[in-house]
């Protein structure tokens, strides 16, 4: 089975902790601890095993987020966000220093949290990945955060304990089940848990349409429409009124 994915979190501000706390179990990660200091979260790395570190600035010690950042840097092979208030150039600036995996401003929300967290792990697999290839990361780190490094051509979905990086072109459809949804590609099923408006930001908006309530469609791999459905793959993806319209007057320009 699975295994969900272990968070520390380090937080002074103890209303805002538990209610990260709350959003992250909901989602289906497993809280490893929740500290407010410098020193408590040492010792939770020391002893207990950790995949991700969500680490506010601003602590009640005279160690900062960004000293246990160093320290994280220095000890330890995982990714943290820095999770703060302030996003100004300067605290921008100092937080560079010990290249986070993200960057996230409050108050935020439960998916700007997933997927900040989506994205800095599959981000930091891809860098180990690319190093055990000999392949030099690039350096962003005076341009951007480095958050905002995401591969523009593709999407990493996960699958058991790998991320599969998927080409947007290799994208049929998505179909919304539930809390899940499931990428179709042209020989592969992923399940992602998102809501189906949020995973269509994500997605080139040339390329990706809401074709029905339940279905996002990539419009390249349409074979064949009707007046109800279009058909991909040999797949019938029921279609709303306006993507009929849509698409029909797509046709005729």
């Amino acid at each position: 089975m699975e295994q969900p994915i272990k968070i520390l979190i380090v937080e002074d501000n103890v209303i805002i902790a538990d209610d990260m706390q709350s959003m992250l179990e909901e989602i289906g990660y497993e809280i490893v601890d929740n500290v407010i200091v410098y020193e408590q979260a040492v010792e939770v790395l020391k002893t207990q095993q950790v995949d991700l570190v969500l680490i506010d600035i601003i602590l009640a010690s005279d160690k900062t987020g960004i000293d246990l950042g160093k320290h994280i840097r220095e000890n330890y092979d995982i990714p943290f966000i820095f999770v703060t208030s302030n996003s100004d150039r300067a605290t921008v600036e100092n937080a560079k220093t010990v290249k986070p995996n993200g960057y996230l401003v409050k108050p935020f929300e439960q998916q700007d949290l997933y997927t900040s967290i989506e994205i800095a792990l599959s981000n930091f697999i891809y860098g180990k990945q690319n190093a055990s290839k000999g392949i030099a990361p690039e350096d962003n780190t005076e341009d951007v955060p480095l958050s905002n490094s995401i591969l523009k051509d593709s999407i990493f979905v996960k699958k058991q304990h790998l991320y599969y990086r998927i080409q947007f072109g290799d994208i049929q459809f998505i179909k919304a089940d539930n809390v899940y949804l499931e990428v179709n590609t042209i020989d592969k099923k992923f399940l992602v848990r998102s809501p189906l408006k949020d995973y269509l930001e994500k997605l080139p908006q040339n390329k990706f349409y809401r074709a029905h309530k339940s279905y996002i469609v990539n419009v390249d791999h349409i074979d064949a429409i009707n007046s109800k459905d279009i058909m991909i793959n040999n797949t019938l993806i029921p279609i709303s009124k306006d993507f009929k319209e849509f698409i029909i007057s797509a046709m005729n320009s």
